[in-house]
């Protein structure tokens, strides 16, 4: 039986929309005169008795943006613009004990039914913009409140066809799966959080 080179190629086409979403991340640090300056002026206040603060342009396989880091307090966070230097979303890293306990369980119960075999590498809370209100999810990101749109961000690798992956899922503040992307290794000029 003979195909049609134009209907493998759109089968095959089809068939590359089906499955997960992979991440191809690379991360530049950059000066801060190159971070957009609408970004830095919104995030200046919130860098008084911050230490370690980092300044990076992002390009992911889907698109650019920018990315402050730094440490204030004892939480890590990581502020991220689009490139107009609009907000996105704040994030700090997390211990398990910080996710509500019901919201644990229900990430837990959907990595094991997926993922019988996965190790957690990395936890952050998410507070992605809210109404368009930059100033509001920022002031709410930096006094760590759980609210009901947070999200919830695990890094980890588990063992999948025989081989193990590093995934990124995001989580809504009930637990329940909102993304999932395999991610592969960065390039970054940096060490990471």
């Amino acid at each position: 039986m003979k195909y049609s080179p134009i209907i493998l190629f759109f089968l095959c086409l089809s068939h590359l929309g089906w499955g997960q979403q992979s991440k191809y991340e690379q991360e530049y640090r950059i000066t801060q005169e190159l971070f957009p300056q609408k970004a830095y002026a919104l995030l200046s206040e919130y860098l008084d008795r911050a230490k370690r603060i980092r300044f990076y342009k992002e390009i992911d396989s889907t698109k650019e943006s920018y990315e402050a880091k730094f440490k204030k307090g004892r939480l890590r966070y990581s502020v991220e613009f689009d490139i107009d230097g609009t907000l996105e979303d704040v994030e700090f890293i997390i211990k398990k004990d910080d996710v509500p306990e019901e919201t644990w369980h229900n990430i837990l119960s959907y990595l094991d039914t997926h993922f019988p075999k996965f190790r957690l590498r990395k936890i952050q809370q998410q507070h992605p913009l809210v109404h368009q209100d930059s100033k509001k999810t920022l002031h709410d990101a930096f006094q760590n409140l759980i609210l009901p749109h947070i999200n919830y961000e695990l890094v980890f690798s588990a063992k999948k066809e025989n081989r193990f992956q590093t995934y990124e899922a995001l989580f809504n503040s009930e637990g329940k799966l909102v993304k999932l992307q395999k991610s592969f290794p960065p390039s970054y000029d940096h060490i990471q959080y």
